[in-house]
């Protein structure tokens, strides 16, 4: 399905396809993250430690699926979306609901008091994480796109950046601020920034929620994205036990 999406307030094409967004996890292993791609046949993954993530073709298709089970092995844990039925040899240990939100009025701007973050700054990156719980990231999660901070008397207490990239889009993700400096607008000026860049490349900004933050949902609908579908994700493991890894 394809929606018309009027953007506002930025560079990016007027009426963009949304298609890559219906499976955006595999429109990004397929296109601009091509080079993070652990592939065989008709699925795909991110590497363990960038993104807990794999992707399917096509989630109905059995064919996909037994490719994804000798691409993770036996006894393995993946998360994927958009997934609404597993197949036999597959255990849904997990999931919930997800938000997919499009930028349709963002004004997007720099935040001249916002820093570049980069794979040094990933230890203080996992702290604020672990305190804010903003979503999935690992070590080197950093790697997928720009990730922009703001620092109070050198400690980093919030941070926005951005993730998957289906073509034509980018998703912004890891918005947080520490409880302590909350209310002061910190997320919002670093969605804006981290907004400005992915425009100036011809990018469209978009985000996923955990459907139940509806705090969230509708701080990001009153800066001008727009409600565009909601989702299972679902956390699977595949049949049998782990293969073991032998020391040499």
């Amino acid at each position: 399905m394809t929606h018309s999406i009027e953007v506002r307030g930025g560079e990016a094409p007027a009426d963009p396809s949304t298609q890559p967004l219906d499976n955006a996890v595999w429109a990004a292993l397929n296109g601009p993250h091509a080079r993070f791609a652990e592939r065989l046949g008709r699925a795909a993954r991110y590497p363990a430690d960038v993104y807990d993530f794999a992707a399917l073709a096509d989630p109905t298709d059995p064919a996909a699926w037994a490719d994804l089970c000798e691409l993770v092995g036996p006894g393995t844990v993946v998360r994927l979306k958009p997934v609404d039925d597993v197949p036999s040899g597959w255990d849904v240990v997990g999931g919930g609901q997800g938000v997919q939100l499009v930028d349709t009025a963002l004004r997007s701007e720099p935040a001249p008091e916002a820093v570049r973050l980069g794979p040094e700054d990933v230890p203080e990156i996992l702290d604020l994480v672990a305190r804010t719980r903003p979503g999935p990231f690992l070590k080197r999660t950093v790697e997928l796109g720009t990730y922009l901070g703001i620092r109070h008397q050198g400690r980093l207490i919030a941070m926005a950046g951005e993730r998957i990239r289906p073509p034509g889009w980018t998703e912004i993700s890891a918005v947080c601020t520490h409880p302590e400096h909350r209310g002061r607008g910190l997320g919002t000026r670093l969605v804006r920034a981290v907004a400005a860049g992915i425009r100036a490349r011809g990018d469209i900004p978009f985000l996923h929620a955990a459907a139940g933050n509806t705090q969230a949902i509708r701080l990001y609908e009153s800066i001008g994205f727009t409600l565009r579908r909601r989702s299972p994700v679902l956390l699977v493991r595949s049949r049998g036990r782990p293969r073991e890894v032998r020391a040499l």
